[in-house]
């Protein structure tokens, strides 16, 4: 069978689309790159916010529109949240929830799209399925959260906290060696909590750096709490990529206290801290929601101000999605669309003042970057250990090679050659 994947959402997503993709062409299915005619789409879903859910819905249309006769497969996070609206979709043939995402390939086999007998590696096949294969791979080692912060819907999609065994881990990254990928990023719904048999995040990295000689190593979304001298000490191989996703979401305690995220914004100022005096050029990457129920003018400003002084390389921001099933849809003060447009974009006006003063500082100097893909003619773009896009022209083959390139302009842009 010719099979395609789309996805949204986040990294954890993206990593089990991966893992699926692999599954399914070890299966003997073709994985076809998106757009191509396919005897089944599986559409891996988001539900993070309102527009995820519009996404997820218009990405199923399109799958059944491209082709009338395609088995459109809704599965992830929106088709957990509200599987009989899903079911009612135009065109979806089958809803899976995040349950039995692992067991699709085997689902498929049940209901009679069975392979095709194509003969091709298992490599070859999945190829097309996630960007960035053969350079960047993205590795699931936790699920679930319990936290229930007050705007979020995760905990009612991902509740069951669960950490994957260290020998499997081991193991699939020892895979993307032999695949040949440069960079493997470490990711979950909170990968702080990172513990299975008594062993936490810093003795993962610790196993991983001292069995693995894979190039790159990278972590997704971490939280201030989760930040020790016992997981900074890792960061002494430079094979761990100095930079840290550290989820703020508002730079206002007031606002903190009421999304119930268990920390003020001096522990996440200590954090960050603690970062910098340990990890020589780190990038610091964050997400603020502006617009929260009851956030005033004055709590706004606080936000705004705390990211100016925390000079992040990156800053995500999303206006407050209400989500029904937690906390913040029934709290007094909704913010009218209007006033979180307004604050987005004011938010976004700093988040870009924010990036370019930090790749500035990096103007002159030469960074490891993983070459990913050529743009057009002899333009190449990757990014560099500390999150810089950069783009360079050259005629050599670059792709997934990691090459010491020196920064010609804030912009991480260079008009010479790699």
């Amino acid at each position: 069978m010719r099979i395609t994947l789309e996805t949204l959402g986040c990294k954890l997503n993206q990593a089990e689309t991966e893992l699926l993709a692999r599954d399914l062409a070890t299966a003997g299915h073709d994985i076809v790159a998106g757009g191509e005619s396919a005897d089944v789409c599986i559409v891996n879903t988001c539900t993070v916010t309102e527009e995820a859910d519009r996404k997820s819905r218009q990405l199923l249309g399109t799958a059944r529109r491209r082709n009338p006769r395609t088995l459109v497969v809704a599965t992830g996070c929106y088709a957990e949240r509200a599987a009989e609206d899903v079911a009612k979709t135009d065109g979806v043939g089958l809803v899976v929830g995040n349950q039995g995402k692992a067991r699709l390939a085997g689902l498929l086999a049940e209901i009679g799209y069975t392979v095709n007998g194509t003969e091709s590696t298992p490599l070859a096949r999945g190829a097309a399925a996630t960007p960035g294969l053969r350079t960047r791979s993205l590795i699931k080692i936790q699920d679930g959260c319990g936290s229930f912060c007050g705007y979020c819907v995760v905990p009612l999609v991902r509740e069951t906290e669960t950490s994957l065994p260290m020998a499997e881990i081991i193991r699939e990254i020892r895979r993307r060696e032999a695949d040949g990928y440069r960079e493997v990023v470490l990711t979950g719904t909170k990968v702080g909590t990172y513990r299975h048999e008594g062993t936490g995040l810093d003795g993962l990295l610790a196993t991983i750096l001292a069995e693995t000689s894979l190039p790159r190593l990278r972590l997704s979304s971490l939280q201030p709490q989760e930040i020790s001298y016992e997981l900074l000490e890792q960061w002494r191989d430079r094979r761990l990529c100095p930079h840290f996703h550290l989820s703020l979401q508002s730079g206002s305690d007031t606002i903190l206290h009421r999304m119930k995220r268990g920390y003020r914004t001096a522990d996440y100022e200590r954090a960050v801290a603690m970062i910098r005096d340990r990890v020589v050029d780190v990038a610091i990457t964050t997400d603020v929601i502006t617009g929260f129920p009851g956030e005033t003018d004055d709590e706004f400003e606080e936000s705004r101000e705390f990211c100016r002084r925390m000079e992040f390389a990156r800053i995500h921001v999303f206006p407050y999605s209400l989500r029904a099933g937690t906390a913040a849809a029934s709290m007094p003060g909704q913010v009218s669309a209007s006033v979180k447009k307004q604050r987005s974009n004011s938010m976004l006006a700093l988040a870009e003042k924010s990036a370019v003063s930090f790749r500035a500082r990096f103007t002159g100097t030469t960074r490891p970057v993983l070459w990913e893909q050529r743009t057009s003619g002899s333009v190449w773009n990757g990014l560099t250990d500390n999150y810089i896009r950069v783009w360079t022209k050259s005629n050599e083959e670059l792709g997934n090679r990691v090459v010491g390139h020196r920064l010609k302009d804030g912009a991480g842009q260079d008009a010479g050659s790699a």
